[in-house]
């Protein structure tokens, strides 16, 4: 049996839609890819990058295809050739090559014990600057992993008693946005009834240079009232970073929402010590989305521990407080594998929408009527997870994704079913 499993799939930049969920459909496409083994060799990758000619990628199918006439098997060839043929079909409804590149896969695939013909034409929400063609029995992911590195901005603030640089690392790009020196007064014994004036005068301007410090902050790392960064890293020596970011009238809260912990000892300043924050950041940085993790499960367990009301969990009452648009921020383990399933009594039109788990779905008695034993319709069966991504936004809230990777997020989807939520209100 030959079933036909085709997609456009257009991965949007985070200012049109959530980076997270963007990058959740790229896992899951790869998962899915991934599994697929291929009916001989016809699983096609191709990958055009950006500013390529699509005239060139066109004429290379043209010479494939004659050359695929001669695959001594007969069932392999003419597997290549249609996967040729719909890659090239695919190829064509594009004029140019996207700014961000192309990425198109194509052919007849092995998936749950049935052989199914399978196109994608995927433009990435990053632009991919490699080229490749491969004919195999599997398809090639990697380009398609690789958007999911980190790519995002990080800030850098890096403080000493001699002065201050502000800097930030993107992939493997830094830059200095600005530095500037200071001319502090040291301790001394000297002064006589005068050493308490002077102490006093120097930690004021001690004070007085730990706030400069944080307006700038707030000036090259705030921007529409809203962090430009993902994260913000604080290095420096001495006691002047711990002040600062212990301060909530020196640190802008907005920033002290993206500082990523720990705070740096580091045994220069200015570009040297920038050099050496990269350094020493490194796996901090490779780890900041299980820190984000960690922060939204905490506040989520906080709720819990407090017994503030404003939060939920379990599948009955999460969707019960997102019907009443009481769920401001939604979690959701990202390989929760549930159901939602909307049924139909054909006699007395009345519906229903259950959410079961895989095993429930397969209960024969659930597309019955328990009291007449009548068939149910079955009007939508979807992956709950793929369902809740189309339509989160219509119960005004935010999806947040999580993994069982680290220690809380372990204990949300073991304690709490994978899926919750924290309210705007107590309900």
């Amino acid at each position: 049996m030959q079933c036909i499993l085709t997609a456009s799939v257009t991965m949007k930049t985070s200012e049109e839609s959530d980076d997270r969920i963007e990058q959740w459909k790229v896992r899951r496409l790869i998962s899915a890819l991934d599994q697929a083994r291929g009916h001989g060799t016809s699983a096609i990758t191709l990958i055009i990058g950006a500013g390529c000619d699509i005239n060139r990628s066109n004429k290379m199918l043209t010479e494939e295809l004659s050359a695929g006439t001669n695959v001594k098997s007969k069932e392999n060839r003419l597997s290549v050739l249609s996967a040729l043929t719909s890659t090239q079909q695919r190829l064509k409804r594009y004029n140019r090559i996207p700014d961000n590149g192309l990425i198109i896969f194509c052919g007849e695939m092995l998936m749950d014990d049935k052989v199914k013909k399978v196109t994608f034409d995927i433009v990435p929400f990053k632009p991919i600057h490699k080229s490749l063609y491969k004919c195999d029995n599997k398809f090639h992911t990697e380009a398609l992993a690789e958007l999911l590195g980190c790519d995002s901005k990080f800030g850098f603030l890096i403080i000493d008693g001699n002065g201050t640089l502000y800097g930030t690392v993107k992939g493997s790009n830094r830059e200095v946005l600005h530095k500037f020196s200071v001319d502090l007064p040291k301790k001394h014994g000297r002064g006589g009834q005068s050493a308490l004036r002077f102490a006093r005068l120097r930690l004021e301007k001690r004070r007085n240079y730990l706030r400069k410090v944080g307006e700038l902050a707030t000036q090259f790392f705030i921007a529409d009232d809203k962090p430009n960064i993902k994260g913000l890293i604080v290095a420096g020596s001495a006691d002047f970073k711990l002040a600062l970011v212990k301060s909530s009238d020196l640190f802008d809260p907005r920033l002290s929402a993206v500082l990523v912990p720990p705070l740096l000892d580091i045994s220069y300043g200015g570009e040297a010590g920038f050099d050496q924050a990269i350094e020493l950041a490194a796996d901090t940085l490779k780890n900041v989305r299980f820190i984000e993790e960690k922060r939204l499960v905490s506040s989520f367990l906080a709720e819990v521990a407090q017994d503030t009301g404003r939060y939920c969990f379990g599948i009955n009452d999460t969707i019960q407080g997102l019907e009443m648009g009481a769920v401001s921020t939604l979690i959701l383990w990202e390989n929760l594998e549930m159901k939602r399933l909307r049924l139909r009594n054909p006699h007395t039109d009345v519906e229903n929408v259950l959410h079961v788990t895989l095993e429930e779905a397969k209960n024969e008695q659930l597309y019955r009527c328990a009291e007449t034993g009548a068939e149910l319709m079955v009007l939508e069966h979807d992956d709950f997870i793929d369902w809740m991504v189309e339509n989160y936004k219509t119960f005004g809230t935010t999806l947040e994704f999580i993994t069982d990777k680290s220690q809380e997020g372990n204990q949300f989807c073991k304690g709490f079913g994978g899926i919750g939520g924290l309210l705007r209100y107590r309900v």
